[in-house]
């Protein structure tokens, strides 16, 4: 028992110290997580039409994806800079970038966002893995690169809200993130492309934005416990 309860001590209490009170998240606040620009079922809009392929679907919702999210984070680039963002982090999350050989690179936010645009749209435009001519195939291995291509997406757009909301704010497009966001996290969900580890990051803004979306909060049910978890020190993925 005594053992028991030393343990629960040094969890709250790492080295003695009190934990740093965790952040106040400002873009979860009612009056911003309401703004929208546009009151769409982005339930429906991400369903797989009975008429098209699946891999056209995915590939055509993808290249869209990266593309507005690319322009989203245009707006707030000169915000991000190697001195204000010296890691990529989200919250208590810090993020390597992988190169080819799978050396671990550890860089600045606008770094990794540069690595990640740039690797997304040599896959895009590469035609012998989204195929755009009439009859040629899409890879066996289109699945897993859109999945990988999404989950770098995500951590773009967590690490806007994170480090960038307020000058989001600033020039008023906060509704176009909370749509874009809301859109974005709907359709990985549909089709299972992000693991919800991955984003369980960012749940208690994907169940308030998501919620009226007709969405179901997988994940969110351990976010919270994960989230307290980690308020005393910086993960690494």
């Amino acid at each position: 028992l005594l053992f028991l309860i030393s343990c629960r001590k040094s969890k709250g209490k790492p080295n003695g110290k009190k934990p740093a009170p965790e952040e106040k998240k400002l873009y979860l606040e009612p009056e911003y997580t309401k703004s929208r620009i546009t009151d769409f079922e982005f339930k429906e809009l991400v369903m797989l039409p009975r008429e098209i392929d699946l891999n056209e679907w995915l590939a055509s919702n993808t290249t869209t994806f990266f593309h507005h999210i690319n322009l989203q984070y245009s707006t707030i680039s000169e915000f991000c800079t190697g001195e204000s963002c010296q890691t990529m982090a989200v919250c208590n999350t810090q993020y390597y970038w992988y190169d080819e050989r799978g050396k671990k690179i550890k860089c600045t936010a606008p770094q990794y966002v540069d690595f990640v645009m740039s690797s997304v749209q040599k896959l895009v435009t590469d035609e012998d893995v989204f195929p755009t001519k009439y009859g040629k195939e899409f890879p066996n291995s289109f699945e897993s690169l859109v999945k990988k291509i999404c989950k770098y997406l995500f951590h773009v757009l967590a690490h806007i809200y994170s480090s960038h909301f307020k000058e989001t704010l600033a020039l008023e497009l906060h509704g176009h993130l909370n749509t874009l966001y809301t859109h974005f996290i709907l359709f990985i969900r549909e089709f299972n492309l992000v693991d919800p580890k991955e984003t369980t990051i960012m749940d208690d803004l994907t169940e308030v934005l998501c919620s009226s979306s007709g969405s179901s909060s997988n994940g969110s049910g351990n976010g919270s416990s994960n989230s307290a978890g980690a308020q005393n020190h910086v993960k690494e993925r």
